[in-house]
């Protein structure tokens, strides 16, 4: 997700919180977090568990179903009907798509009357998170006064990494200053150099930060570092690589990687990323055949089971390519891509098309109806996600 023609991906308290957070919670510990202007914290795992589960235990079950979902808005005027499909079924986190020249402060403005329509639960606000694709290149959903003109991927690997950290954290303040919490980048996918452009999803536009999996691991983990430090959240993105495929999976159905295995190199920029505590990473939609030749990778408990939870231990949030309008889940209901990236370990459901969030979470209902392993799957799921929430502040537990 994140082409140019659509650009895609391909606290526990009313005070202001870091990702910080979410890292420390994930990995069993404890952080220091900054407040909402200079006094440092100690807050603790128990302290967000509480929270969590505090907000878990008063929401309904279309509440909890509504947390696995991202539903996407135009980013310069959403449409009534979308936003209103949201609201009715509890859609916990939106993306913004397309494109918006408008500015940060007109888009804190579409931002702040989304944030209206969030849910209450127990009287208190579960604020939504805010999304968008903001890499730089052709694929910026963001731009106009306030916003710097970010170069591709590509270049940005040209930098040292010290300079890419420093401005990384300067557009990532340029997001929360127009109310967005989470960006669904960096591309942590590796294209040879033997197949640059020929590559379709990522070559094409220059998406990579570079052919080899040493500079890119060192520069989206310098660009994820800027975005800490600045409290907006990122995603590594297409795990398990879409660099070695051809087709787009946004416009292609079969795309298929036939050389990466669960111990490729290309593999490391996400292992890095994990290891300095990447909040979410994203699941490519392509097949895999040799870690599985079955599934897809978004529908694959090899993939995000075994690989990206048990072999690189990733504890945050899995998010999925987009499962509205993607071609390469074309084959698929609505209703089966949700409930099979759920099944498979998701968390949470991209769908760049909000009219496909009332099949998509029937379905996800009508499957907890009957099973009770896929029941606990989803349990799991949403308190990752209210997890996510806390750290980007935007649970209220006080």
């Amino acid at each position: 997700m994140g082409t140019p023609v659509r650009p895609r991906t391909c606290g526990c308290a009313a005070r202001r919180t870091t990702v910080g957070l979410l890292t420390a919670v994930l990995a069993a510990g404890v952080c220091t977090v900054p407040a909402a202007g200079a006094t440092a914290q100690r807050v603790s795992t128990a302290t967000a568990a509480g929270c969590a589960d505090t907000v878990y235990a008063g929401m309904t079950q279309a509440q909890r179903v509504g947390q696995l979902f991202m539903g996407g808005v135009s980013a310069s005027q959403p449409s009534t009907t979308d936003l209103r499909t949201l609201r009715t079924y509890h859609v916990g986190s939106v993306m913004l798509t397309g494109r918006s020249s408008a500015g940060t402060t007109a888009t804190r403005k579409v931002v702040d009357a989304i944030r209206k329509q969030s849910d209450t639960v127990g009287g208190r606000q579960v604020g939504l998170l805010l999304a968008t694709d903001q890499e730089g290149g052709q694929v910026q959903v963001l731009s106009g006064p306030g916003f710097s003109v970010m170069p591709n991927a590509l270049t940005q690997g040209t930098w040292s990494t010290t300079t890419l950290r420093s401005r990384a954290e300067t557009w990532a303040r340029q997001l929360k200053a127009a109310g967005l919490d989470l960006n669904l980048a960096p591309v942590a996918d590796v294209v040879p150099a033997s197949l640059g452009t020929r590559n379709a999803p990522i070559g094409r536009f220059y998406r990579e930060y570079g052919h080899t999996p040493a500079v890119v691991t060192s520069h989206t983990g310098a660009f994820a570092a800027g975005f800490r430090t600045a409290g907006v959240m990122t995603t590594f993105k297409h795990f398990p690589g879409l660099g070695q495929v051809i087709g787009n999976t946004d416009t292609t159905a079969n795309v298929v990687d036939s050389v990466t295995t669960a111990s490729s190199s290309s593999l490391q920029p996400f292992q890095s990323g994990i290891k300095a505590g990447a909040p979410f990473v994203m699941i490519s939609s392509a097949k895999y055949t040799k870690i599985d030749s079955r599934h897809l990778a978004a529908f694959s408990p090899t993939v995000i089971n075994s690989l990206l939870r048990t072999k690189f231990g990733f504890k945050g949030v899995v998010i999925s390519d987009d499962l509205g309008q993607a071609v390469a889940v074309r084959a698929y209901t609505p209703a089966q891509r949700a409930v099979q990236f759920i099944a498979a370990g998701g968390d949470m459901v991209l769908t760049v098309k909000a009219s496909t969030v009332p099949a998509m979470a029937q379905g996800v209902q009508a499957q907890m109806a009957r099973d009770a392993s896929f029941r606990a799957k989803v349990t799991a799921s949403v308190h990752r996600i209210l997890t996510a929430k806390a750290a980007a502040g935007r649970l209220t537990c006080t």
